[in-house]
C-alpha cells in the first residue's frame, strides 16, 4: 500500500441540525482505519456555517475546517487539502468494508485521463439516481459525495473543465 495518498473532504451543510455532529463523528471515525492503512493523509471538514461544535471536532481530530456557502463544497475543501486525490464525503457517510483496498487500487492504477472514481451510494431520490446513471455514461461535470477525484480536476468554482469519465468502484458507502 502506498503511503498517504488522499485527503478526505467531508461536507456538513447544516451544523445546527441536532444530529449533525454525530453524523460527522461517524464519518471521521471510519477514516481512522484509512489513516492506519496508509491511505488517508489528511481530513478537511467543509461546513455550511460557523459552529463551535464543528470547530471543536476539527481541532480534536486534527482536521482542517473550511467555511463555505456557495458553489461546490468539495472544491473549497480541495483548496485546503494536502494530497493529490480527494475523497468526497457527506457527514454521515460510512465507507463499508473493503473501501481502503478499493481506493488504494484505484488511486494507484488510475491513468492520468481517469480522474474520477465513484463509490456506490445507497439509493436516494429518483432524480439523484438518474443523474448518477447519466454521469456514468456521459461523464460528470462536478464532484459529488462518494467520488474520488484528482485535486487538480477541481476548479475554484467546483465544476470540471470538461466532463470527466466516471469509473464505478465496487466499494459502498452506507449512511449512518
Amino acid at each position: 500500500m502506498r503511503a498517504l495518498m488522499l485527503s478526505a473532504v467531508t461536507y456538513l451543510a447544516d451544523p445546527a441540525d441536532p444530529d449533525a455532529i454525530d453524523r460527522l463523528a461517524d464519518t471521521l471515525s471510519v477514516l481512522v482505519s484509512g489513516v492506519a492503512g496508509g491511505l488517508v493523509g489528511d481530513a478537511v471538514i467543509v461546513a455550511g456555517r460557523d459552529s463551535e461544535a464543528v470547530a471543536a471536532v476539527a481541532e480534536a481530530t486534527g482536521a482542517t475546517l473550511v467555511l463555505h456557502r456557495d458553489g461546490n463544497p468539495y472544491a473549497a475543501g480541495a483548496a485546503a487539502a494536502r494530497r493529490d486525490w480527494i475523497l468526497c464525503l457527506e457527514a454521515g457517510d460510512v465507507p463499508a468494508e473493503g473501501w481502503i483496498r478499493t481506493l488504494d487500487r484505484f488511486v494507484g492504477t488510475a491513468r492520468p485521463e481517469t480522474a474520477l472514481g465513484r463509490l456506490h451510494r445507497p439509493a436516494g431520490s429518483w432524480l439523484g439516481r438518474l443523474v448518477r446513471r447519466v454521469e456514468t455514461v456521459a461523464g460528470a461535470r462536478q464532484a459529488r459525495a462518494g467520488d474520488v477525484v484528482r485535486r487538480e480536476a477541481l476548479r475554484a468554482e467546483g465544476a470540471f473543465a470538461g466532463r470527466l469519465k466516471v469509473r464505478p468502484l465496487i466499494a459502498r458507502i452506507e449512511r449512518a
